[in-house]
């Protein structure tokens, strides 16, 4: 949860480099990986930190991949 909590803040603060409409896909992302997150808590607990990883490289492709694809 951590992780995610991370992600949050990066998909939050790429408002700086990429339009607002990017930030708020990247918010839908999140909040689906995080209910998703919600749900394996108490199950598959050790499945979490590859939420966080799964997170993070949407971010990548989104932000960087994104921004050597425009540029």
């Amino acid at each position: 949860m951590v992780g995610l909590a991370c992600v949050l803040f990066l998909d939050l603060a790429s408002l700086a480099v990429v339009e607002w409409w990017v930030v708020v896909l990247l918010m839908a992302v999140w909040v689906v990986i995080f209910l998703v997150a919600l749900a394996w808590w108490t199950p598959h607990p050790t499945r979490l930190p590859w939420l966080a990883v799964l997170g993070f490289g949407v971010w990548a492709v989104v932000v960087i991949g994104g921004s050597a694809a425009f540029s």
